[in-house]
Order: C-alpha cells, then sequence, then structure tokens
C-alpha cells in the first residue's frame, strides 16, 4: 500500500488507497479560517482526480474536531468573501465523487458542524458536542439552514438553529446526525473503509449521485437564497454588527431588534 502526504499549512492530508485522510490543524480549536478553507478546496479538488481513491475521511484533533469558521472573518468588510470560500468548500464536498467521512471527537461546532454534516457518512466519540450557535453572535449558519431538516427534521433543526443549544454524541446518534459512536471513532472508521475497499470506486461514484439527486436540486437553489438573505438582509441590521463586535470585545452584546 502506497502512502502519499501533501503539505500544507493548516490542513494535513495523506492519499492511503483507497481512502485519503484530510486532518484539520489550526490548534487549538482547528478554526477553519480563509486559507484553510482555500487549502481544503484545493486538496478536495486533488483527490477528486485520484481514481484509487474510494473514499475522504474528514479528522480533526483528540480534542476537538473544529470550534467552527473564524468569527474575525464575520465582519461585514469580510464576510462576503468568507462565506463564499467556506460554501465553495461545502459545494465541493457535496460535488465529490468520493465517498465522504467525518471522524469526530470532542467539540463540532458551526462551520465544523457543518462540514461533518454534509459528509455522507459520520463516526463521532460519545463525548462529542454538536451544535451550531451562531444565533448567539446574531447570524446564522447558511448550510445548516439548509440541510440539517432532511437529516434530524424540522422542528431539532429549529430547535439548535434558532436556540443555539448543543446536542451530546447520543443525542446526535438518536437524531440521525451521527451514524455511530465508539470511544474512538477511527475504529469504526476501520470498518468503514475494510467494506469500501471490496468495492467499485465508479460505482460507489454513480451510486452517491443518483442518491443525493432530488437533494441537490434543493440544496443548490436553498444555499443561493441562504447566502442571499445573510447579505442583503442580515449582515444590514444592527444586530448582526453587534453580535460579532462584542463576541471581539469579549461583551455581552445589546440586541436592539432591528
Amino acid at each position: 500500500m502506497t502512502t502519499t502526504a501533501t503539505s500544507y499549512a493548516r490542513i494535513a492530508v495523506e492519499l492511503r488507497p483507497p481512502a485519503a485522510r484530510v486532518t484539520l490543524s489550526n490548534p487549538p480549536l482547528n478554526v477553519i479560517d480563509i486559507p484553510m478553507m482555500e487549502e481544503l478546496r484545493a486538496a478536495l479538488e486533488q483527490i477528486e482526480t485520484r481514481p484509487e481513491i474510494s473514499a475522504i475521511v474528514f479528522a480533526g484533533s483528540e480534542r476537538v474536531f473544529s470550534g467552527g469558521v473564524d468569527i474575525a472573518a464575520h465582519t461585514p468588510d469580510k464576510v462576503h468573501g468568507m462565506l463564499a470560500a467556506f460554501h465553495s468548500v461545502i459545494r465541493s464536498v457535496v460535488s465529490n465523487s468520493k465517498l465522504t467521512i467525518a471522524s469526530v471527537r470532542r467539540h463540532c461546532l458551526g462551520g465544523g458542524a457543518e462540514l461533518a454534516l454534509m459528509c455522507d457518512i459520520v463516526y463521532a466519540s460519545p463525548d462529542s458536542v454538536w451544535g451550531f450557535p451562531e444565533i448567539k453572535l446574531g447570524c446564522y449558519p447558511p448550510v445548516a439552514c439548509i440541510a440539517l431538516s432532511s437529516i434530524v427534521g424540522q422542528k431539532l433543526a429549529a430547535d439548535l438553529v434558532l436556540t443555539g443549544r448543543t446536542l451530546t454524541g447520543e443525542e446526535a446518534l438518536a437524531a440521525g446526525l451521527v451514524n455511530g459512536l465508539a470511544d474512538d471513532p477511527e475504529m469504526l472508521v476501520a470498518e468503514c473503509l475494510q467494506r469500501v475497499s471490496q468495492l467499485s470506486p465508479a460505482a460507489i461514484a454513480m451510486a452517491k449521485k443518483a442518491l443525493y439527486s432530488w437533494d441537490a436540486i434543493h440544496f443548490d437553489k436553498g444555499l443561493a437564497r441562504a447566502e442571499q438573505i445573510y447579505f442583503d438582509e442580515l449582515m444590514k441590521t444592527a444586530d448582526a454588527q453587534e453580535g460579532i463586535a462584542a463576541f471581539m470585545e469579549r461583551r455581552r452584546p445589546k440586541w436592539i431588534g432591528k
């Protein structure tokens, strides 16, 4: 078995057919900043061209999958470029022909949870914590707004997105957000990759395309609409700007409702 490693600053990429492993590496919280987004997009493009690769495993560290997208990039002067870059990564994950697997330990929040959410299969540790805290900043998670309901149901999705509450690993499993739990989720990843190693990469690609054919239509349109609301309406509110400013200044936000 040949192992090929590609050097990046914010991620580590290892190609070991039939799988590619993409490890988020931006300690301490694996915050997804714009440089990481660019590297993720480049890595996904590279992996997509490798016919010997059937699956992509996304992982973080032992203490955190990802604390989410860089809050500093949510300011009005940066948010358009940030969301465009992040959603480009998400669209690359969605359109990728490889089976995508998230291996999650501990905290998986915001954009990190959106990245895991869009993977085909998710394995996690029982002490994992899942949530979309953007509403606490006067914002919302566009990807989760579009995709979460189809996975966990509309009522739970509304609870998570509109109140910012978190789920434990057990709750995420019960909700269908996670496929399986293990103290070391890599054990479940290895079992899955063993099954994948016996399968045709071409068949997996075509089956995946067919499986999501209906969802893909609605996801593309829905995400475009969520982006439009974010840029044209949300970012013009005083509360959105106050939420980000308060976080950066380490104080409680003062909402005015407009």
